[in-house]
């Protein structure tokens, strides 16, 4: 049996590194909260490469003074919680003391920090969890901290990480969030030299959304702002018409930190009943505020997840908050109407007159030339006068004539080469003429010989003779009895019976009796046919759509861009969360667009393969339906083999869209059963 030992310390580190510090995203999430703890009014976060080689946070807050800047970087060691009491009621954002003594084990990190108290600043450099330098530097008040080529000292951590794009993503996320709950402090996040994000700090929540979710995203949300006993619920909820199909806009903080939380949803949901669709959701940012020791955040290590002592207020107040909001900004949808009248143009006529204009004298002999010169005419506008059907005539031969005197000054002053290109031009298009001219009469010809050897004619134009075929009519079903042995020949894997109920198709094979239901198994057909050709239907949008995602459906969807083609959507990156999509489905309203890029985005984003969304799903199934063989009608042999042939061929068509089975099946044995011969 193997004993027991007690870790090395610096395996421990890497262990406990493990929990706190998953991914870059977490390493910006630790560092800003401390910035945030620390009363900084500005932080700045830069990334590149995703985080993986490098990151700096900067802030303006209190700084660390010199005598602890090696003790931060010790495991539990935090200025936020000195006795076992304080665990009861904290408030702020961290506090177990793991953030830096984790992060310097799994990466080169140095420390510049000068305190409020200190006129020069500190530099600390720590690799791995083994100091490397401590000197003073020059630097403003706050502290920047910058993090190199993280899980260098770890590879099997470091090829677990995502690619650039998604890493960097993931922090997009981290700096959306934290950007929302902190809306008196002006964050910029730069992401590879390019300002990603960048808020005012002007303490007002509406302008956090603006710059996080955009315009669009801002114009359609009301105001929260609802106080029930110790519970105070304020942000911004989306207004009822701008509900989306998934839940993942609905975003909580808890005293400024993001949580999760399944109460605050369900309050939402159930406060939107009667509001919005049924299947659509609420987009929300919330922030509950409530007493520190009624809630407990001492449950995840990501901290994203709380514990409260009553659920039962929170359900309350965020339930009233959002009815409150709803009730009170309860306005009928307008109807936009544009007005199709134009105003009349004032139009008035140009009379054409040559004047002969000649150049200044110049070195060379000068060249007139006849050009037409515009001038009003001083009668009315020809809107506001009769005009004759004579006065017509005059005038168009008057123009008629002045284009002509344009035309013949221009022949006089061509060259002969244009006059031959012109001629050669005209030739050919004569012999083309006359060509094509020489085969429409090849075509015509037998039709014309053909009517001309008919005895009838035609004198009323009323009347139009009617060829009556001559074979014998008693030999059309000689031909239809032949038509299907042609087929009971081609399929001689199975025997066609006939039809019960002109419903169901009666089938003999492997000693078995099959009956297949013919409209669901059409339907079921029709459908796959409609999901694998829906990128035929795609038509342009006449103004692209913008979609706004969270950034971890973002990623999925850029990660999976193909798929939208497949479903005749055009879709492309427009940066900084937002899809945009130039084409979508023929048979999809423009209005669904952002609404089903979202559904789709949502599906990706939990690893579906399939991403039709259920708008899309319910096209396809009703128009399935209306076009499938419906029971009861008469179907020709042909038509039932060849439905019978293509659910042999295709395992997969079990059942119709709506889940009914197409077939049924009854053993032989089981037949005999029931006649008492087995």
């Amino acid at each position: 049996m193997s004993r027991i030992n007690v870790l090395e310390k610096h395996v421990a580190e890497l262990i406990a590194a493990g929990e706190v510090v998953e991914r870059p995203s977490s390493v910006i999430k630790e560092l800003v909260e401390n910035s945030i703890d620390a009363g900084s009014t500005k932080i700045t976060v830069e990334i590149k490469n995703g985080g993986k080689t490098f990151i700096r946070v900067a802030d303006n807050g209190c700084g660390i003074e010199r005598d602890d800047v090696k003790v931060a970087f010790l495991r539990h060691a935090t200025s936020k919680v000195k006795v076992q009491d304080d665990l009861d009621s904290i408030a702020t954002l961290g506090f177990r003391g793991e953030a830096l003594a984790s992060v310097g084990a799994v990466a080169n990190v140095e420390l510049i920090t000068c305190a409020d108290t200190e006129e020069i600043g500190t530099f600390y450099s720590v690799s791995a969890g083994e100091e490397i330098e401590l000197s003073d530097t020059g630097c403003p008040k706050g502290t920047t901290i910058i993090v190199r080529d993280l899980f260098f000292n770890i590879p099997a951590r470091q090829k677990f990480l995502k690619k650039d794009v998604a890493e960097g993503n993931a922090i997009a996320q981290v700096m959306d969030r934290i950007a929302l709950s902190h809306p008196e402090i002006a964050f910029t996040f730069i992401r590879d030299s390019k300002v990603a994000l960048k808020t005012s700090g002007d303490g007002k929540l509406s302008s956090a959304i603006y710059s996080v979710f955009g315009r669009d995203f801002a114009n359609s949300m009301l105001e929260v702002d609802y106080k029930l006993g110790p519970v105070e619920v304020k942000g911004y909820i989306s207004k009822p018409e701008s509900a989306r199909p998934t839940r993942s806009m609905q975003t909580f903080f808890v005293n400024g930190r993001f949580v999760k939380t399944r109460t605050g949803a369900a309050a939402v949901d159930e406060a939107a009943k009667g509001s919005v669709m049924v299947g659509k959701f609420l987009s929300c940012v919330l922030n509950i505020k409530m007493a520190f020791s009624a809630v407990d955040v001492n449950v995840h290590p990501a901290k994203i997840e709380v514990r409260f002592v009553n659920e039962r207020p929170i359900f309350d107040a965020v339930y009233h908050a959002v009815k409150s909001a709803l009730l009170t900004n309860d306005e009928r949808k307008k109807m936009e109407l544009f007005s199709n009248t134009v105003e009349k143009p004032k139009i008035e006529p140009f009379t054409y007159s040559t004047v002969k204009t000649v150049k200044p004298e110049v070195s060379h002999k000068p060249v007139s030339h006849t050009t037409p010169v515009f001038s009003k005419p001083t009668q009315k506008p020809f809107y506001e006068r009769s005009v004759s059907v004579n006065d017509y005539k005059e005038r168009e031969e008057s123009f008629l004539k002045s284009l002509e005197v344009i035309r013949n000054d221009e022949i006089k002053h061509s060259t002969k080469l244009d006059i031959f290109e012109e001629e050669s031009d005209t030739l050919k298009t004569k012999q083309a003429f006359v060509a094509e001219s020489e085969a429409r009469e090849e075509i015509i010809k037998p039709v014309i010989s053909h009517i001309d050897s008919q005895e009838e004619v035609v004198t009323n134009p009323g009347e139009i003779p009617v060829q009556i075929p001559t074979e014998d009519i008693n030999e059309v079903p000689q031909k239809q009895v032949l038509l299907n042995d042609a087929f009971e020949k081609k399929t001689e894997d199975f025997k066609f019976i006939g039809e019960a109920f002109s419903t169901y198709i009666l089938v003999e094979k492997d000693n078995k009796l099959m009956l297949v239901d013919k409209h669901a198994l059409h339907e079921r057909i029709i459908y796959e046919r409609l999901k694998n050709e829906a990128n035929t239907f795609s038509q342009m949008l006449l103004m692209p759509v913008t979609v706004t995602l969270q950034k971890d459906e973002y990623t999925a969807a850029l990660e999976n861009i193909d798929l939208f083609s497949k479903a005749s959507f055009e879709v492309e990156d427009f940066g900084n969360g937002t899809l945009l999509v130039r084409s979508c489905p023929q048979y999809l309203d423009s209005a669904d667009v952002e609404s089903s890029i979202a559904e789709m985005a949502c599906y990706l984003s939990q690893n579906k393969v399939d991403i039709f969304t259920e708008k899309m799903d319910w096209i396809f199934h009703n128009v399935a339906c209306r076009a499938a063989v419906k029971a009861g009608n008469k179907s020709k042999t042909p038509e039932l083999m060849d439905l019978v042939r293509q659910m042999l061929e295709n395992p997969q068509l079990k059942t119709c869209p709506h889940g009914r089975p197409v077939c049924i099946e009854l053993t032989k044995n089981e037949i005999e059963k029931q006649f008492g011969r087995a």
